[in-house]
């Protein structure tokens, strides 16, 4: 630098030299302010240029919430699977388009009289409206899952019902009965991160399976019970005991089908290992647990439990104009079950949520319909093209989501009224939630709301940041195909995090 001063002054006259200097010296301070304040933009760099990084995908992006402008991004357009972040945009959606407030409801109807004696002539129909918190742990103490069946029984016997000639028929058809959505795998949809969405969900949608497993390494476990009871379903036991590990047995089962095959390993010598699972149908599930609380509170029900989806394949389609309401049982609001969702990362929570927005927005509760209320939304707010969202928990590979698209939600949310609700839903770096371990006593410890995901060969994050500088922050970070372990690509997302967090 010294050198070119000295041939600038041989050539110009003094004045002129002075000018030139000085605005020498301006651009190399500019210049160095700018790079010292894109650490941001170094650290996602070096982040990419890791030998672990060499076969991945990597979608990233940065921007200030006060002026809307991208701070730092790699590839930001770049749309992949991102796994459980993609439950940002149905619990977004779900708070923006139904509100905090609603409750989805389920009803009970009767379909003929009541005589002095308490007979009823006719069935008792349980009409869903896909309430997922129905006997959920999430919202219930262990013991207490049926404690709302009760309650209903009492209803019912209030009604002066003593006996019911016909059914208990249940009825989960306003969100039809795809039985999961597109893309999910066969090897997910029989465990129990893979239970799918139910006009009428009970219990989590959730069976556990209860294994002894021999001390002999190599045995086939015996299957001791089943939490609840699953009438007629058929368990394919090929569990066998391992020295060591975990929980590495898999439950293989379509929606609606009896059959469940159980394979992979157990500890060796475990008395009681449980493995958690989708429950095969969780409205005929339904029926047949409020007849048996019914016979229990001393009612007698002679036609045993049926299901509509059974039903309809025999007969025409049925409506409720004719029929009574006897009452309603009102569910979870909507922002319990978001703080859940994204506190915990519960799939079928999520699903429900993208169900219930089509349910109340076009009385159809499918997953198609809802997704496409979902991406009419946004699409109304910022450009969507490129963006496809499958299903409401990210459990579907065949999602294809951006960084820049989280950004845009984010930046949304940040203005919405809703915005504050939204973001106390989500977890907290170093405290809560999913992510309690991310940046924990780190430079990111407790300045970081976000929402992570993980499956196989996928890792992501989105969410906000409160830098040290005072500064907000939206941003997302998506990586697929890494060569390293989860925990160590963990451990490199962390640098970019605490980047972030104190620019």
């Amino acid at each position: 630098m010294a050198h070119s001063l000295k041939i600038l002054h041989d050539i110009y006259p003094k004045r002129t030299m002075k000018i030139v200097s000085s605005f020498l010296f301006i651009s190399l301070i500019a210049i160095n302010f700018a790079f010292g304040q894109n650490k941001v933009q170094t650290a996602i760099n070096e982040f990419a240029a890791s030998s672990h990084m060499k076969y991945a995908s990597i979608s990233f992006d940065v921007i200030d919430l006060a002026t809307g402008k991208s701070v730092a991004a790699y590839d930001p357009n770049r749309g992949m699977p991102t796994a459980s972040t993609a439950k940002l945009f149905s619990t977004a959606t779900a708070i923006e388009i139904l509100g905090e407030n609603y409750r989805p409801q389920t009803r009970i109807y009767v379909d003929g009289p009541i005589d002095s004696i308490g007979t009823l002539t006719g069935n008792v129909w349980i009409r869903g409206g896909g309430d997922p918190t129905l006997g959920s742990k999430y919202f219930c103490d262990d013991g207490r899952e049926r404690d709302f069946l009760y309650a209903w029984a009492d209803s019912l016997k209030k009604k002066g019902i003593t006996k019911i000639e016909g059914a208990i028929i249940a009825d989960a058809s306003e969100f039809g009965y795809k039985g999961a959505p597109d893309g999910w795998n066969w090897v997910d949809m029989g465990n129990y991160y893979g239970a799918g969405p139910s006009g009428l969900t009970i219990f989590d949608n959730l069976v556990e399976y209860t294994f002894k497993v021999p001390a002999k390494v190599g045995s086939i476990s015996t299957l001791s019970s089943t939490r609840p009871f699953v009438p007629n379903m058929v368990v394919h036991n090929y569990v066998s005991s391992a020295s060591g590990g975990g929980d590495n047995a898999y439950i293989y089962g379509a929606p609606y089908s009896m059959d469940r095959f159980v394979t992979g390993t157990l500890p060796a010598g475990s008395s009681a290992f449980v493995v958690k699972g989708s429950l095969p149908d969780p409205e005929s599930q339904f029926a047949f647990e409020l007849q048996e609380i019914l016979r229990e509170r001393g009612i007698v029900v002679l036609g045993g439990s049926k299901t509509a989806r059974a039903m309809e394949i025999q007969s025409a389609s049925w409506t409720y104009s004719k029929r009574t309401l006897l009452f309603t049982h009102a569910g979870e609001t909507i922002g319990r079950i978001v703080d859940k969702t994204n506190e915990w990362s519960i799939n079928l929570f999520a699903e429900h949520l993208v169900n219930l927005i089509g349910y109340v927005k076009g009385g159809d509760g499918s997953t198609y319909k809802g997704l496409s209320e979902l991406e009419k939304y946004w699409s109304g707010k910022w450009s969507t093209t490129g963006m496809q969202v499958n299903d409401g928990s990210g459990l579907s590979r065949s999602n294809a989501i951006s960084a820049s698209n989280f950004t845009n939600l984010l930046k949304s949310m940040d203005a919405s009224l809703n915005g504050k609700r939204f973001k106390e839903s989500l977890p907290v770096s170093g405290i809560s939630g999913t992510m309690r371990n991310i940046c924990k006593d780190q430079a990111g410890h407790g300045k970081i709301t976000a929402k992570s995901g993980s499956m196989t060969r996928i890792k992501s994050y989105a969410g906000y940041v409160n830098s040290t500088s005072g500064k907000k922050y939206a941003f997302a970070l998506i990586v697929n195909n890494q060569t390293c372990s989860s925990s160590a690509l963990v451990d490199m997302m962390e640098v970019v995090f605490n980047s972030i967090a104190t620019y």
